[in-house]
Parts: C-alpha cells; sequence; structure tokens
C-alpha cells in the first residue's frame, strides 16, 4: 500500500497515516522508560550521566536492560502477528498463536528437558522449539487423515487433539518431576519471564523471528484473500492450501523461537489482534502494522511492570493475563462491542 492510499484510511476519524506514527512515538517513549526505570541504585530512573560514570550502571543498561527490552519487543511483535494470521485464516476471533499444538508442544519439549536431559538453557530451548514445529506436523498430518468438513475445520479440529496429548504429556511430566528441583523449574518457565535473557540468548532467536515477522509482514495483504472459503480464495488468484500452509509456517516459527526463552506468555496474541482490528478494522493492510506496535508497547509495559513493581520479579505471564483479560473485559462491555474477524 502506497503512502498516499495509507493517508487516505481513517480510523476513527483520524488518518491511518497518523494513527500508525503516533504508535510508533509512543512505543519509543516506552522503550525509553524501560531502559531507565528499575531498581537500582533504588526505585527510578537511570539518568544518561550516571550510566556514563557509574560502570554497574553501564553493565546493567547494556547487558541486562537492553537486551530484555529488544526479547520483550520481539515477543510482543511476535505473539500479537501470529495470533492476528491464526484468527484471520481460521475466521475465529478466539484462537491465539499456540493453537495447533504449538504452546502445548514447546512446553511439553521444555518440561521433557528439564526432567530427562538436565534442563540446560540451549536445550530447552531447542526442544521447546523442535517440539513447537512437531505440534503443527501433527496436526497438518492428522488434518489429513480426518474427512469430515473443508480443510480448516478439519485443522481446528487436529490442532485441539494435538493440543489435548501433548497436554496430557505435560501433566505426566509435572507427575514424574522432582518436586524440589525439577517441578519449580517446570511451573517457572510455564508462567512466563524474561529474566533470564542474555545477548546470546536473544541472538540465537533473532533469525528466526526476523524471518517469520518479515513473511507475515509482507503477505499481510494476503490475509484478506485467504480468510475467504477456499473456493472464493481459488477464483480470485490464491493457492489458498500453500499460501495459509507458509503464514502458518511463519507464524509458528515466530512464537516458537520466542516462546523457548520466555516461556508461556498468554493472552498477548489473543486480545492485541482485537485491539488493532478495534481501531484499524479488518483490513490486514493495515491491522498487522498495528497488531506489531501494539504488541510491542503491551508486552513491554508488563515487562517493565513485573520487573519493578515488586522487589521480587512478577512472572510475565501472570502480567499480561491479567491486564489482557481486564482489556477484553472492558471491550465486550463497551457500548456497540462487536467482535470483529
Amino acid at each position: 500500500m502506497s503512502a498516499s492510499e495509507l493517508s487516505g484510511e481513517k480510523a476513527w476519524g483520524y488518518p491511518v497515516r497518523g494513527i500508525l506514527w503516533a504508535l510508533v512515538v509512543c512505543l519509543l517513549a516506552v522503550c525509553l522508560l524501560a531502559l531507565l526505570t528499575g531498581r537500582y541504585p533504588e526505585l527510578g530512573f537511570l539518568s544518561p550521566h550516571r550510566i556514563a560514570v557509574d560502570e554497574i550502571a553501564w553493565r546493567l543498561f547494556f547487558n541486562l536492560r537492553l537486551p530484555r527490552l529488544l526479547a520483550s519487543l520481539m515477543l510482543g511483535m511476535s505473539l500479537a502477528a501470529a495470533g492476528l494470521v491464526f484468527q484471520m485464516l481460521f475466521n475465529n476471533p478466539l484462537i491465539e498463536p499456540g493453537f495447533l499444538g504449538v504452546s502445548q508442544g514447546a512446553a511439553f519439549g521444555a518440561a521433557f528437558c528439564i526432567v530427562f536431559l538436565g534442563g540446560s538453557a540451549l536445550a530447552v530451548q531447542g526442544l521447546a522449539v523442535l517440539f513447537a514445529f512437531l505440534g503443527l506436523g501433527l496436526s497438518y498430518l492428522l488434518a489429513r487423515r480426518i474427512r469430515y468438513g473443508g480443510w480448516v475445520l478439519r485443522l481446528v479440529l487436529a490442532g485441539i487433539t494435538v493440543s489435548a496429548l501433548f497436554s496430557a504429556g505435560l501433566g505426566l511430566l509435572k507427575y514424574l518431576a522432582d518436586p524440589l528441583s525439577q517441578l519449580p523449574e517446570i511451573t517457572f518457565w510455564l508462567l512466563g519471564g524474561l529474566s533470564s535473557i542474555t545477548w546470546s540468548r536473544l541472538i540465537s532467536i533473532l533469525p528466526a523471528v526476523l524471518v517469520g515477522l518479515s513473511v507475515l509482514f509482507l503477505y499481510r495483504w494476503r490475509l484478506n484473500l485467504l480468510s475467504l472459503n477456499e473456493e472464493t480464495a481459488f477464483s480470485l488468484g490464491a493457492a489458498p492450501r500453500r499460501e495459509r500452509l507458509l503464514l502458518l509456517a511463519a507464524a509458528v516459527l515466530a512464537t516458537a523461537a520466542v516462546i523457548s526463552v520466555a516461556g508461556m506468555v498468554g493472552w498477548v496474541g489473543l486480545i492485541i489482534p482485537h485491539l488493532a482490528r478495534r481501531v484499524f478494522g479488518s483490513d490486514t493492510r493495515l491491522a498487522m502494522p498495528g497488531s506489531l506496535l501494539l504488541g510491542g508497547i503491551f508486552v513491554v509495559v508488563c515487562d517493565t511492570t513485573a520487573r519493578t513493581i515488586l522487589a521480587g520479579e512478577i512472572p510475565l505471564g501472570i502480567l499480561t493475563s491479567l491486564l489482557g483479560a481486564c482489556i477484553f473485559l472492558l471491550l465486550m462491555t463497551a457500548r456497540g462491542f462487536q467482535i470483529q474477524r
């Protein structure tokens, strides 16, 4: 979409281009506040002067806060963009990125590594990504075997089944885990958080996230076609099954990468696409960049709150679920609310 076309669109009576730039400015401001806000030396803000003269403040800023900020941006953008893709492709506004067994597969892989393989950070990350893609592959293969309904319905049924199988396996692993060491580690991973982020872990997921988000952004206009039924999409020049599989793979790639280092972080991929469509409408040419920006803002705010509001860090998944549920409740009770697909 050209700049002239974008500027001609309206959202809530304002030019869409202006709203997008306002979100960019808001994201930059939130990121700056996140970098300077914390508990060193006491709850407050780090000044640029202190960063320049205090070696501890310098290391805190560049070795802890900066990689954590970038990880929270990638987490929010990946989950929000993947959520929009899943909701559009399946014509279901209550689907999130963990659909098709992705999140449950990643959780099973991480728990399996913790219980049987020692639980090193790199091994947990690798097993989580591997089993996330295994969940997608099993859902796809099972959907091809199901003889009931259309392709989208078969994928939905397959995803529910595969997620249930991985959930049962996860429950068994939690039962077998050592209650004094392994079980708390599994529980903490399932709650989600970015406290363990380092530059090396950030760089390890960067290629997958960039590839996944680039595909989703470049193909965002195809989502408008692929959200239609297969016959209509095919008559308009799309190859529905192949293009849907490409977008699903890109969404799972980005989601699996961020989940592997952050753990289970819920509600971002569910609520942010709703907010984006509420502002920009169902046209994914506009809703996709809106979702990316809103997702980044939301997770950065939640992560900053998680590490600053109390002396002990709150798991990120708890805050995203709490704030996401509250926002969703406000949307549902607002006058004139209507779920857009």
